[in-house]
């Protein structure tokens, strides 16, 4: 059996690294503490935010709803009993009981706002993608005129998130609404239930590339996250699960040689690129999948090129199609210039994004990265699986960082980057007294919820 404790190096003193895990925890606190009082003094004053509670977009409303006994129940069990489930559970059995508790908790925080404003209506409103299903009728020639539509004063121009993305997202809600899978209700059903298993494309990843104890203990915290306040029907949900599967199945083809998996990881990762021109950045967990299975790689060379084949079907099929990936983004940039993006103050949003993060990922997360800069730097005297685990959770970590230096993510970062979160989640592997930290994220996740209308 599992054990339940992470190991940790000889020299480290239990009740030292506590300490410094709460020290973690509450700089996270006080750093969102300043991104709400700053940001609400420069919202009043400039009105330059573009939020009503910075720095999410949300407004001040408590309430409750018909979720709130199931998230309660939800939160409740997962934290009494997930820890030791975790670790009992036979493998099998572990990842449809995590993807069915994810979507639990999904689902019952979702309809704390009630069905219609909780799950129908939130991909129907006027910037999102089922705006402009009609226009879709002949694929072909929507996709060889896409790129004449984004800027903001071209003829019929998209609606913010269809411009602001590439076309497989909204093709995917055009491609539900051909099979008879049309309105909200069903697109957020679909978000809600695809994104529920990026969960267990993590665990699968964490498993294969580090230990089965370190994504056992990892479990919980991925299942009860704070982030699913926003996996709830928001379609970056569904571009977080496509992106965790890219790296879930990458990890696998490098530990055990499979070229199927290999060439379906490209796949995944094509269509990721044509879901959201930012998940590009998910290169760099790749390539830290590709080091951390080089082994692999070296005996099995043609891996990499069952990948990059993989790679080369989605951008082929859309370019053949008529869509220009490079011209779009291009476009994209100045869109974003031309509206909300361009008055939104870099100064605040780049530290203010950070702030985000803490509220999606929790503060156990905050604690858990905290053990892994720690691991990395003692890298002699930490087990091998554990920096394996850390280096993972580095590039993601990089990647997020990138893309908020780039400027592209000013604000909204708390559903934009839930593919990146996802991927910092696993280091709350590394915390002791699991139970407590998982309490305090399903109060964060509860208090969220139940205080602010989220815009997402």
């Amino acid at each position: 059996m599992p054990s339940a404790e992470p190991r940790t190096p000889r020299s480290t003193d239990p009740s030292r690294d506590l300490r410094r895990d709460l020290y973690a925890a509450g700089a996270a606190a006080a750093l969102v503490t300043a991104a709400v009082l700053i940001g609400r003094h420069i919202q009043h004053t400039d009105h330059t935010l573009f939020v009503d509670w910075p720095p999410v977009l949300a407004s001040w409303g408590p309430h409750l709803g018909p979720g709130t006994p199931a998230a309660l129940l939800v939160a409740a069990a997962t934290t009494a009993y997930g820890p030791a489930l975790a670790v009992r559970l036979p493998w099998r059995a572990l990842l449809p009981a995590a993807w069915a508790t994810a979507l639990a908790w999904t689902f019952s925080l979702a309809l704390i706002d009630g069905w219609q404003r909780g799950i129908a209506v939130k991909l129907t409103t006027h910037n999102e993608y089922l705006q402009v299903i009609d226009r879709f009728q002949n694929i072909p020639v929507t996709l060889r005129d896409f790129t004449h539509h984004i800027l903001l004063h071209s003829p019929d121009n998209w609606p913010a998130h269809v411009a602001g993305h590439p076309p497989a997202a909204t093709l995917t809600f055009v491609l539900l609404d051909r099979i008879g899978l049309g309105g909200g209700g069903w697109a957020g059903v679909w978000c809600v239930v695809v994104g529920a298993t990026g969960c267990v494309a993590v665990l699968i990843a964490v498993r294969a590339l580090a230990s089965e104890r370190l994504a056992r203990r990892a479990a919980p915290f991925l299942v009860l996250a704070p982030a699913a306040v926003w996996m709830g029907t928001s379609a970056d949900a569904y571009f977080a699960a496509v992106a965790a599967w890219t790296v879930a199945l990458l990890a696998l083809a490098v530990t055990r040689g499979s070229l199927a998996a290999a060439g379906a990881s490209g796949l995944l990762f094509g269509l990721t690129c044509y879901l959201s021109y930012g998940l590009t950045l998910f290169a760099l967990i790749g390539a830290a999948v590709l080091l951390l299975g080089r082994r692999g790689v070296r005996e099995r060379p043609a891996l990499l090129a069952a990948l990059l084949a993989g790679v080369a079907v989605v951008p082929a099929a859309f370019t053949l199609a008529g869509f220009d990936w490079w011209e779009a983004y291009r476009l994209l940039v100045t869109r974003y210039r031309q509206g909300a993006g361009g008055v939104r103050p870099y100064g605040y949003w780049v530290w203010a994004n950070l702030a985000c993060t803490v509220l999606i990922t929790g503060l156990a997360t905050t604690a858990g990265l905290r053990r892994t800069g720690a691991v990395l730097l003692r890298r002699g005297s930490s087990a091998r699986t554990t920096v394996r685990l850390a280096l993972l959770l580095a590039a993601a970590l990089l990647a997020l960082l990138i893309a908020d230096l780039s400027g592209m993510s000013k604000a909204e970062t708390e559903r934009i980057w839930l593919p990146f979160a996802m991927w910092l989640l696993p280091s709350c592997a590394l915390l002791t007294h699991p139970r407590a930290w998982l309490a305090a994220q399903a109060v964060l996740a509860l208090l969220l919820n139940h205080l602010l209308m989220t815009g997402w």
